[in-house]
């Protein structure tokens, strides 16, 4: 499945590509038209989460009061559901699609003359063999290596991977003494930072509004500083993973993650800001 989402994206690379004639340029579009793609499928999943959110304050209360009869709190929860019209596995189908979508999407900048340029697999294979004969470790990322050393003289593998003076197809950790190459690498564990920071906030600003509504300030302090403690917690880790990630992989993956979060960021921004908005409108 996710190899069949990926060669189709494949085919819209691949027309921005041939219209822009530069790789980096085309990996920015196509992640823009990709959100856009995904935006009912994110909109409805935030709408669930605060949904969520919510019918999980009310499960605690009804957690507490029944915790002697399993059965009446079986069937409080069920009415509960029901009155907010929520599916309890609702989230988690729209979920499943967009990590499925994110990973042909991953799929498909990984491995470019594949899905992208739909390269005859045999010719992929033996440009694959012998760099892998001529290296001492086999290439992460066999497609790229390809691009790198062998599109001079094949235009079969050829992608204009210039991009503001930046070769995409270089890996960081193979060209330590080239600092360009860690541009888009510490712009991406910037973002991931930026990122986390802006998600943390947003769910602590809905805790905090929550616990003042239903006058439960000083009945549940200890679950908030767990919560606090452990979203502070993955807001310093995240940024550590995108480094040794972004270290790894060639900039032209990472260019699509450093995208891929800005334009994140801004969605979550916007999207908590209408879906608040028109909160406060109905209970107005």
């Amino acid at each position: 499945m996710i190899s069949f989402f990926a060669n189709l994206f494949g085919y819209l690379l691949n027309f921005l590509y041939n219209i822009i004639q530069n790789y980096g340029m085309a990996i920015i579009l196509f992640s823009i038209i990709v959100k856009i793609i995904l935006l009912p499928i994110t909109i409805k999943q935030q709408k669930t989460m605060k949904k969520s959110a919510k019918v999980q304050e009310e499960l605690k209360v009804l957690q507490v009061k029944y915790k002697n009869n399993q059965e009446a709190l079986q069937r409080e929860m069920m009415d509960l559901y029901k009155r907010e019209k929520m599916n309890p596995f609702s989230g988690c189908v729209s979920a499943i699609i967009q990590i499925i979508l994110l990973f042909s999407v991953f799929y498909l900048v990984r491995s470019p003359l594949t899905y992208m340029k739909k390269v005859d697999t045999e010719l992929i294979n033996t440009y694959t063999t012998e760099i892998n004969e001529q290296a001492e470790n086999r290439d992460a990322y066999p497609e790229i290596a390809i691009i790198r050393e062998k599109a001079a003289g094949d235009e079969r593998v050829y992608i204009n991977m210039e991009f503001f003076g930046l070769d995409l197809s270089s890996i960081p950790s193979k060209d330590f003494s080239e600092w360009k190459t860690y541009v888009i690498p510490v712009l991406y564990v910037i973002t991931t930072f930026i990122s986390m920071k802006v998600t943390t906030s947003m769910q602590k600003k809905s805790k905090k509004g929550k616990l003042l509504t239903d006058g439960q300030d000083k009945e549940e302090p200890e679950e908030i500083n767990v919560m606090e403690q452990t979203n502070r917690n993955m807001t310093y880790m995240m940024p550590i993973i995108a480094v040794s990630v972004s270290l790894i992989a060639p900039l032209g993956l990472a260019l699509y993650w450093l995208t891929n979060n800005v334009l994140m960021i801004g969605e979550r921004v916007i999207l908590n800001a209408v879906i608040k908005d028109k909160e406060e409108k109905v209970d107005a």
